[in-house]
């Protein structure tokens, strides 16, 4: 098999000639930018860059030499935007090393070493405290309220720093022949290289009420006043069924997994009842599936952090073929009751090493051993590809990223 054949064998629950294995195909199961330069330095790469693709999350966009090193199956297409040397500048990161900034992005440092962005119209969206290694939220469109009706929702979502620095391909969205030119780059990616391709959509329901109301404000809405709570969804999903008609036009018979996100779970279980779920956001989630598998051929993953066992039957229902990052770490996401419960129905994308405490604090040997035990649960039967649990984080050893690509060695 090649790489897109092993991958997409995966989520058919067939098992593949080995281990499916991504490495920054999303910029949740990824590596942030001061992990991949301790991690160059240790391999001894030097002809490579660190060009740090999701600023909010500091994420980089792996190099090929790095991904063929580690023999992964999956490619983002937003690596084919952003190419020539002119899109980025050089930067230094927290910790001193080198990194560089895609040329649209110019955060304002401050008097007490943190970082500002700004929006267009001088409000600041988003702040890097000193010594920290991600953006945090400033503004919160909704606040105080919900406004009478939807006209300016596109403004209002273009201040929340998770679009105004969305990451590529969508940081050229507004370019007036994106359309086209994603379609060619996502044709290109396919022509040039036998590994399955991905594509980061969003479509995000729950937390873009969190975005523009405030996590605390939205989950008591959700309760105290779920009509307009409903009323934004609908509002939201207009914009978000737009969107998705214009990728599977795009790219929906040239890309191999599209890529939803929404956080619907805490370490301790759901962010609301099942109950609620299923009422307010599950035939949301149901209509975006839908949409997929009737005008595409892509599957349809959802990233979710958190214990999301209790929902993980009504996302079957909803229609996603994966989730990911199936956080084994919190309540009920125990490997062997996922697999167990839930392996014929949905492919789990991650749960391989968790990078809360294991990938970052194990020694090497803690970490392979961890690895294999979590191999050794998901994969029998398909329906698994090896991701960690979200991105490698800044802490990370580098001989432990080795160490966990060493295990996975011994699957493939």
């Amino acid at each position: 098999m090649n790489s897109r054949e092993r991958v997409l064998a995966s989520i058919s629950h067939k098992e593949p000639d080995h281990l499916a294995v991504d490495l920054g195909a999303t910029p949740s199961s990824g590596i942030s930018a001061i992990a991949y330069n301790n991690l160059i330095k240790y391999l001894n790469i030097s002809n490579t860059r660190n060009r740090v693709y999701d600023v909010v999350q500091q994420v980089t966009q792996p190099e090929m030499e790095v991904l063929d090193r580690f023999r992964i199956d999956v490619l983002d297409v937003g690596r084919m935007f952003n190419d020539s040397d002119e899109d980025w500048y050089d930067v230094l990161l927290p910790d001193g090393s080198k990194a560089q900034y895609p040329s649209w992005f110019r955060p304002v440092g401050q008097d007490d070493g943190s970082y500002i962005v700004y929006s267009k119209d001088g409000e600041a969206i988003a702040k890097m405290p000193k010594g920290a290694t991600f953006f945090d939220q400033l503004l919160f469109p909704f606040i105080d309220g919900y406004p009478d009706n939807y006209k300016n929702l596109h403004e209002s979502m273009n201040k929340v720093h998770w679009q105004a620095l969305a990451h590529s391909p969508w940081d050229n969205a507004c370019d007036k022949d994106f359309w086209t030119k994603l379609r060619e780059k996502a044709i290109e990616l396919r022509k040039t290289s036998d590994l399955a391709i991905m594509i980061v959509c969003g479509c995000n329901l729950f937390e873009w009420g969190t975005f523009l109301r405030r996590i605390d404000n939205f989950l008591m809405d959700l309760v105290l006043c779920p009509d307009e709570v409903e009323r934004l969804l609908d509002a939201l999903m207009e914009i978000h069924m737009d969107t998705l008609a214009k990728v599977c036009q795009a790219v929906g018979d040239v890309v191999d997994i599209i890529r939803f996100g929404d956080d619907l779970g805490m370490d301790s279980g759901p962010f609301m009842s099942p109950e609620i779920y299923r009422k307010i956001f599950k035939p949301r989630h149901k209509m975006l599936c839908e949409y997929v598998k009737k005008n595409s051929g892509m599957k349809t993953l959802l990233h979710s952090c958190g214990s999301i066992y209790k929902l993980i039957p009504d996302l079957i229902e909803a229609g996603y073929d994966i989730i990911n990052p199936v956080q084994i770490s919190a309540k009920d996401m125990e490997p062997g009751k996922l697999k167990k419960e839930f392996g014929k129905d949905i492919t789990f994308w991650g749960g391989g090493c968790d990078t809360r405490t294991v990938l970052n604090q194990g020694t090497p040997q803690q970490v392979k051993d961890h690895v294999r035990r979590n191999i050794e649960t998901f994969a029998p039967g398909g329906g698994f590809v090896f991701n960690t649990v979200h991105n490698i984080m800044p802490d990370v050893p580098p001989e432990n990223i080795e160490a966990m690509f060493e295990a996975v060695d011994e699957y493939r």
